[in-house]
């Protein structure tokens, strides 16, 4: 049975989170990335299900997971068998995976795969966020043919999932460009440090038609953003913002070419003024 149906609609809408995931081995060493994971998921609602935008399940339209226990996706190389081992058990929800491809517009321009398990950019956060693997988890793919104002306006037809105690959590990276990555140096590359600071400072300006088209931006927009995967799942977090939003940071971390920001809007207050 869906959680849409077993449990009533909050009182206040859902939090939405974009999250940097950074490097797959962060799902099991010990650090202060995995560990604001956990305690953001303590601070936050206990969300009836999840929605997760990956940077990881590159799509040709949208595409829904829609198993009911779908598997877990080692989706990566090189790396030690501790990592190969992880399983994350969470439950699916077919019928969040229907109503999402309604919202979209139905069959004509979303899919269910019910086949599709999930990425490491959701279960290595979300084994965090969530450690008894009970909260159930629907992936939603992403057209990277497609431009950013594509997938914000897509975005925008997701809003009803926070009325219905949906968690919305985009997971990816603002800066990700691994030709230029250097993890004996973890000295933030200046064009990486200025372009996380001037997408922080235009989404607290909520200037999100200017994140939409981020080639715009300039030479370090064109190095931080080599690839637009795991950028976009950005772009689906703030369509959502609502007017009595307030968005915060967190993980405010630059290494080498890489960004762990993350951003955090929820329900009240005004946003901060300065990132």
């Amino acid at each position: 049975m869906s959680a849409l149906s077993t449990n009533p609609s909050p009182a206040r809408p859902m939090p939405v989170v974009f999250v940097g995931h950074g490097s797959p081995m962060n799902a099991i060493e010990d650090n202060p990335f995995r560990r604001e994971w956990h305690a953001l998921a303590e601070r936050l609602p206990r969300p009836n299900a999840v929605l997760c935008i990956s940077a990881h399940w590159e799509t040709r339209g949208a595409r829904l997971t829609g198993s009911g226990q779908p598997t877990t996706i080692h989706d990566f190389f090189g790396f030690p068998k501790a990592l190969f081992d992880v399983e994350y058990p969470a439950p699916g929800d077919p019928v969040l995976a229907r109503y999402v491809v309604d919202l979209l517009g139905g069959h004509k321009h979303a899919q269910v795969d019910a086949t599709r398990g999930l990425d490491h950019g959701a279960w290595s956060v979300l084994r965090m966020m969530y450690l008894n693997a009970d909260v159930p988890v629907v992936q939603l793919g992403i057209d990277t043919s497609l431009p950013g104002e594509h997938h914000y306006e897509l975005a925008k037809k997701l809003a009803p999932l926070r009325d219905h105690g949906v968690l919305v959590l985009g997971s990816g990276n603002i800066v990700h460009n691994l030709g230029h990555w250097d993890s004996r140096n973890p000295h933030p590359l200046e064009w990486a440090r200025r372009f996380d600071a001037s997408v922080k400072r235009r989404i607290l300006a909520r200037e999100h038609i200017d994140l939409t088209d981020w080639p715009r931006m300039g030479e370090d927009a064109r190095l931080s953003v080599p690839t637009p995967e795991h950028y976009l799942p950005l772009l689906y977090i703030l369509a959502l913002q609502r007017d009595e939003d307030r968005v915060s940071f967190f993980n405010e971390n630059v290494s080498s070419a890489i960004s762990m920001t993350s951003v955090l809007v929820e329900p009240g207050g005004s946003p901060r003024t300065s990132p």
